[in-house]
């Protein structure tokens, strides 16, 4: 519980201070000024969200390769938050397209991709809910989640493989791309920072689904119980899903 707190507080402060920098540390864009500031929050935001994805498709493969229950709790812990990191995405991308492009959205290979992303992560919760069976459930979320997994790389490759209205890669770019040094060094913190928050996201929410998992197990034990022995009823709310 201590250490829970003490990286929750180290967290907050690195977000505070990544912030900060994000708004009165970095220099001002020549062309966008203080609105290429939302970048800070924006391109991290996406990175950290393919991140999350890409943990939730190794945990699918550990699954079906060893069929331990943990690797099913981490993918699905993996995929609330990349669609909550993808949200911050979609929600910053039309704040910032408005002033630089003049419109909210545009259909271009990268804002569309992200999109669909977002909407087969959302789909993949949902198809969850929709399985009792917790290992039927399992094998057929790792199934299915390594098959969503193919956006993730079509997301990152679609503004080096298309001419799109998107801006051409500043991190990780071609020749002539590339951030002032200070740019370059908030960008990271930013980074860094929202890295810290998806991690403490998927170890709090971890905990939450291996707490349902021993729950459910508890549930289904005493309906057994009360199955074999006709006078001995379930716990209260032991019934319910």
């Amino acid at each position: 519980m201590k250490n829970s707190i003490w990286q929750s507080l180290v967290v907050g402060a690195l977000m505070a201070v990544a912030g900060y920098a994000a708004l009165f540390i970095a220099p001002d864009e020549k062309t966008m000024h203080v609105i290429q500031r939302i970048f800070y929050f924006h391109a991290p935001a996406g990175m950290v969200a393919l991140l999350a994805f890409t943990i939730v498709f190794i945990a699918n493969i550990a699954y079906l390769i060893n069929r331990q229950p943990r690797w099913d709790w981490l993918a699905v812990s993996g995929a609330e938050v990349g669609i909550a990191f993808n949200s911050v995405v979609l929600i910053t991308g039309p704040i910032w397209a408005k002033p630089a492009w003049g419109v909210w959205w545009a259909w271009d290979a990268r804002l569309t991709s992200t999109l669909v992303l977002w909407l087969l992560y959302i789909s993949f919760l949902l198809l969850r809910d929709l399985m009792a069976d917790p290992d039927r459930r399992a094998v057929f979320s790792a199934v299915y989640g390594i098959f969503l997994f193919l956006d993730v790389p079509l997301v990152y490759f679609s503004i080096r493989i298309w001419r799109t209205q998107h801006p051409q890669p500043v991190i990780l770019g071609g020749q002539n791309s590339g951030l002032d040094p200070t740019m370059r060094k908030v960008f990271w913190f930013c980074w860094l920072a929202m890295t810290g928050v998806m991690a403490i996201l998927i170890h709090q929410r971890y905990k939450l689904e291996q707490a349902r998992h021993e729950f459910e197990e508890l549930r289904l034990r005493a309906e057994q119980l009360s199955a074999e022995e006709p006078g001995i009823s379930p716990p209260a709310g032991a019934m319910r899903t």
